[in-house]
């Protein structure tokens, strides 16, 4: 038995045995292992917990986000529909309540206001006024010794001595003795000390006393303040040396420099209302007297005149001021103004969030935008918007600091376009273009075939006037490349024998019409890429359309309402080098 006990390898089954006893008895139930299967799997570690505010942050368990101290949630309950927009960024509803978004429904305004815009106090050029010396002489005594001083009209400024003024003295008391008998003497002895600038009074005091006096004072033509003393005493003047300047300072300009796009609001006689930082709550009132025909080249702006009056001398030349003008209606048209608030603002192609309609949980789509001008504390703008669309005014830069740092798009890093930018006058004349464009698209809607002929006749015309010249080597390229397209389909469009064959010729042109419209731009607010997927044996088709609502031109009235709106095309705003899918889509089928 020893000999057994001492034998390793019995000793070493004997442990196993052992072992495999002990576990049969701890074996726990299916019951715990199904508990520790379900505890286990609520600490997965592939479980992610995210920040709402922040969906970069990424870690494997629970806590608090490390930038905004939120609480972490997990990644399965943070909401996303997978939209395919690349410029729409969803967020959960807790980060959008967190971020304390509010919108605006756009609405279109009469184009008038208040224009916001800053100048200075100026005197008024026509007050100016030079003392200026009639006669040569030695300037003996200053009346006057300072700058700023004021002084009225016949107050004495200086007196001289001039020998040539003591030869006219003694000629008007020698003429004035025999004045009864050469009264022509007399006369012409008494003009030469009145066009020398002597008063009435002092011609009359040398003519009674018969002396002849050695200093004569020099008196004020004008009311006003000295800006300039030319002379001291001792000084020997000549005839037309300035003396003193002088300006009245009762009336002053406003003058305030009005931007390129602040010219079409204002004109003569608007109503100017500012304010000066040496007199806080005091308003002062004006109008505006003339706008500067030309454009200042340093500032680009032009330079808008007001008068207003300074009985009071309250105002001083040089003052800051900041104007609200009260712009007039232009045309009687409406523009779309927006809330500063709501602008990201990178110059004049700026940012604003659209919220996304219809969308499960807050969505906000970065759109570009042509800022116009500033009126009160809106801004109008050129191109961009809607009237009728949902903007962010209120949380705009929680918006896009999260689209940032979640990697999408934002105001810092936009995406790349396939836009050209090109002349107006270029743009202008591909407008009349698809103008044409349009009214053989109706012709095919309305299954006239004649119609649709003749239309197709303007449109050739009006390609072959469209000015190349007008474009940059790279716009020129792809234009020829539209162009090449376009003609092709109007030619087959010319040939074709019914209504079936000029609708396949007219989804040619179409191709190139959409080209050109996301390449170049149209000159208008809205148009509209249809698509009807049921065209030429389900192959597909697309439009382009003035109308949101859908009329088809590969079935008309057979199917009239068939298709859907792909995409949007806003003036002014740049189409993506990116596929961009909208969420503005409206389909009707008909059978």
């Amino acid at each position: 038995m020893k000999k057994l006990l001492s034998n390793k390898w019995i000793k070493i089954a004997g442990i196993l045995v052992l072992g495999i006893a002990i576990g049969w008895l701890t074996k726990p139930g299916k019951e715990s292992v199904q508990n520790a299967d379900h505890d286990h799997s609520e600490e997965l570690p592939n479980q992610l917990w995210t920040c709402s505010m922040h969906p970069q942050i990424k870690l494997n368990e629970p806590g608090d986000c490390p930038i905004c101290g939120m609480d972490l949630i997990p990644l399965s309950t943070f909401s996303r529909t997978q939209n395919q927009n690349p410029l729409v960024f969803e967020m959960s509803q807790q980060a959008a309540a967190l971020a304390n978004i509010s919108t605006t429904i756009v609405s279109g305004n009469a184009v008038k206001g208040e224009l916001t815009l800053t100048g200075k106090i100026q005197a008024d050029e026509r007050e100016n006024a030079a003392i200026t010396a009639k006669f040569p002489g030695r300037i003996e005594k200053l009346y006057v010794t300072f700058t700023g001083e004021k002084v009225r009209a016949g107050q004495k400024l200086a007196s001289i001595y001039s020998p040539e003024l003591l030869t006219a003295q003694q000629e008007l008391i020698e003429a004035a003795k025999s004045k009864d008998r050469f009264p022509e003497l007399y006369k012409a002895a008494s003009e030469k000390l009145r066009l020398w600038k002597l008063s009435e009074s002092q011609i009359s005091q040398i003519e009674a006393t018969g002396e002849v006096r050695d200093q004569i004072d020099i008196l004020a033509e004008h009311s006003g303040v000295v800006v300039d003393r030319k002379v001291t005493v001792g000084d020997y003047v000549s005839t037309g040396s300035v003396l003193f300047n002088i300006v009245d300072l009762s009336k002053l300009w406003v003058l305030l420099d009005a931007y390129e796009s602040d010219l079409p609001f204002l004109s003569l006689g608007n109503e100017v209302s500012f304010t000066v930082a040496g007199l806080p709550g005091e308003t002062f009132n004006a109008k505006v007297s003339y706008i500067d025909p030309l454009i200042n080249p340093s500032t680009r702006a032009a330079s808008v005149r007001a008068e207003v009056s300074n009985r009071q001398e309250k105002l001083k030349p040089e003052m800051f001021v900041t104007a609200q003008l009260k712009s007039k209606e232009s045309n009687g048209s409406q523009e779309i103004s927006i809330p500063r608030t709501a602008i990201l603002w990178s110059g004049r192609r700026s940012v604003v969030y659209v919220k996304v309609p219809n969308s499960e949980v807050p969505a906000f789509e970065m759109r570009e935008i042509t800022l116009g001008s500033k009126v009160g504390d809106s801004y109008q703008i050129e191109s961009g918007i809607q009237v009728g669309e949902e903007i962010v005014t209120n949380g705009v830069f929680a918006i896009d600091a999260a689209a940032q740092l979640a990697g999408q798009f934002s105001m810092m890093n936009r995406p790349e376009t396939k836009t050209l930018d090109v002349s107006p006058e270029f743009r202008t004349q591909i407008t009349r273009l698809a103008d044409a464009y349009f009214e053989l698209k109706n012709a095919l809607v309305a299954d006239d075939f004649d119609e649709s002929i003749t239309k197709t006749k303007s449109i050739q015309s009006i390609l072959d006037q469209i000015d190349m010249n007008l474009l940059s080597k790279s716009a020129h390229n792809e234009w020829m490349k539209v162009q090449a397209q376009m003609k092709n389909a109007i030619q087959r469009l010319q040939t074709a024998e019914d209504l079936e064959k000029a609708r396949l010729a007219f989804a040619g042109l179409s191709e190139g019409i959409l080209e050109m419209t996301e390449r170049f731009g149209l000159d208008k607010e809205v148009v509209y890429k249809d698509y009807c997927p049921m065209a030429f044996g389900d192959q597909g088709a697309y439009w382009l359309s003035e109308r949101k609502d859908i009329t088809n031109p590969y079935f008309g009235a057979s199917m009239l309402t068939c298709g859907e709106v792909k995409q949007t095309y806003l003036k002014g705003q740049p189409v993506l080098a990116i596929q961009k899918v909208t969420t503005q889509i409206s389909t009707t089928h008909n059978h």
